[in-house]
């Protein structure tokens, strides 16, 4: 149980873009926030990377910006819980010292290693065990794709790591990773454990001591160290949870598992698109295509069935800084905020089914529910009456058709309430689109920070402040879900049609995006030999 005096929890969600650490009281009540921006790098190689010692450092800051907001904060903190970004490799060496920068999720470097093992003859089992697909995103692939190519990084390493591991690792000294990552990644699903054949069919046997010890952060806990302490602005020996990765305690806390709730799912409309449904493991559905992910969720037994998009709101940034760049050149700036308002506005404007468009914008390509790193975002169904309206409302549209996909492939009936999350979601017109694409109700939570809600859950549990999930879910989750927003049937029947269309002209589209990652890299290697060819040319001149 929590010591007396102890009222509050500080759930800190590390994510792609911003880094949070939020207070709440025990019953879930919200208190305060800090963020502070996330940074990363990237390059034309497909490389996604940032630095751990900076990660570490913008944590620190933000639990002593919390602690700037919220009145003793260090003494009336019972636990302090952390979940983060999933997939990606983050390696540390001796003293505890990185060993590299980090590969994020975003990474594609590892695409030419994915085709590979997917490849062999343990694929298949590989996928059964973990229920998930291999993607360049995924840790196991990174380090198969590192140990090809530049196996000094992995010699001078001595674990690996998730963001949050990172982060845990920091705050406690402890080199762990949580059930959730540790099964989806090597393991199985069923029992969260690691499994040695999904090893081997990675080809990583022989870097099996690389991955840490499996802690379950609702049984086990670890105190602040001194140094941690010194760093946040927190007590030493304040207990803290290793949660479980971010998708699913966000989907947690916006309501992916409420008491009689048959058929829910939940999406989270982000930077990416991420699409759940909570299932017994008994119940978990494995396509044929061996895509998707099964990520155990903190409740026995239980896992959520996912689906992800690499990109969801990425899309609609596009879109909008397209139009905004043509306004400018005639002089008129056009705000985030001004973007915002307007967007309701443009979409009920758009001619519904006009268009179909693929949201597969980002560089990285897609990977789910399949996974092509050669995917690109395109439209279909252009014509002289196409105008920016429509254009936004394809875009949209295309969103809901992903996460329509995205459903269709986890098996079984399509959701009987679809409750969502994310910056997108506030707007009314595009809850209401997405609703009539995947054909069903909408709720949204009014949960702010859902990823640091979903950790926080955790240590109360951990801390008996609940006796079991089910319990904190009932105070923490279903009184802050929304009303039901029911789609307009007319719309769910234009896009039931235009659905078969949609998955009919993106599977139609393979060959094409594979022949345009040709023609690109063939114009590199020219690029390449021309800047050779300059270049020796300079020095002969010289």
């Amino acid at each position: 149980m929590a010591s007396v005096g102890r009222d509050l929890l500080v759930g800190i969600d590390a994510g792609t873009s911003v880094i949070k650490a939020v207070a709440f009281d025990l019953a879930g009540r919200q208190i305060a926030v800090a963020s502070v921006p996330n940074r990363y790098t990237t390059s034309a190689d497909g490389a996604a990377f940032q630095s751990l010692d900076q990660t570490w450092a913008d944590c620190a800051q933000t639990l002593r910006d919390l602690g700037a907001k919220v009145e003793g904060l260090a003494r009336r903190t019972a636990a302090v819980a952390v979940t983060g970004q999933g997939d990606g490799t983050w390696l540390v060496g001796a003293d505890n010292r990185p060993a590299s920068d980090a590969w994020l999720w975003l990474d594609a470097r590892a695409a030419d290693t994915v085709l590979r093992l997917q490849g062999s003859a343990a694929s298949r089992a590989r996928f059964e065990a973990t229920g998930t697909g291999l993607a360049a995103c995924s840790q196991g692939a990174q380090i198969a794709h590192m140990a090809a190519t530049t196996p000094d990084v992995l010699d001078r390493s001595e674990v690996a790591l998730h963001c949050k591991d990172w982060l845990y690792l920091n705050l406690t000294g402890v080199r762990a990773t949580d059930p959730s990552e540790a099964s989806f990644t090597y393991g199985n699903f069923r029992t969260r454990r690691y499994d040695d054949s999904v090893i081997d069919a990675l080809g990583l046997t022989a870097r099996r001591g690389l991955l840490p010890e499996i802690v379950d952060g609702t049984e086990l806990t670890h105190a602040l160290s001194p140094e941690a302490a010194a760093a946040t602005g927190l007590l030493a020996g304040t207990p803290v949870c290793l949660g479980f990765v971010d998708i699913v305690l966000t989907a947690l806390g916006a309501g992916i598992h409420t008491a009689g709730a048959v058929g829910a799912t939940c999406s989270i409309i982000g930077s990416t698109g991420m699409h759940m449904r909570a299932v017994q493991n008994s119940d978990v559905y494995l396509n044929d295509e061996s895509t998707g992910y099964v990520i155990a969720l903190p409740i026995p037994g239980m896992s959520a069935q996912v689906q992800s998009n690499m990109a969801a709101t990425l899309n609609v940034d596009w879109v909008l800084n397209l139009a905004c760049d043509l306004l400018a050149e005639f002089g008129t700036q056009l705000s985030q905020v001004d973007r915002v308002k307007r967007i309701d506005g443009w979409l009920q404007a758009g001619r519904p089914g006009a268009h179909l468009y693929h949201p597969y914008i980002s560089d990285a390509g897609e990977r789910g529910p399949f996974v092509n790193a050669n995917a690109r975002a395109n439209f279909i169904g252009l014509t002289s009456e196409s105008r920016f309206p429509d254009l936004l409302l394809a875009v949209v549209e295309g969103l809901g058709m992903a996460a329509r996909d995205c459903y269709a492939a986890m098996g079984g009936a399509m959701p009987a309430e679809l409750r969502l999350t994310g910056g997108a979601t506030r707007s009314r017109a595009v809850r209401a689109v997405l609703g009539a694409v995947v054909g069903a109700p909408v709720r949204t939570s009014t949960r702010e920070e859902a990823g640091a809600a979903g950790a926080a859950m955790m240590a109360a549990v951990a801390l008996g402040v609940y006796p079991d999930m089910q319990a904190c879910i009932a105070d923490w989750v279903t009184p802050l879900l929304g009303p039901v927003e029911t789609p307009d049937q007319d719309l769910v029947m234009t896009y039931s049609q235009a659905f078969p269309v949609y998955r009919e002209a993106r599977r139609a589209l393979e060959p094409v995006w594979d022949a345009m990652a040709r023609q690109a890299r063939g114009r590199s290697h020219l690029d390449a030999l021309g800047a050779v060819r300059q270049e020796v040319e300079r020095r002969v001149v010289r």
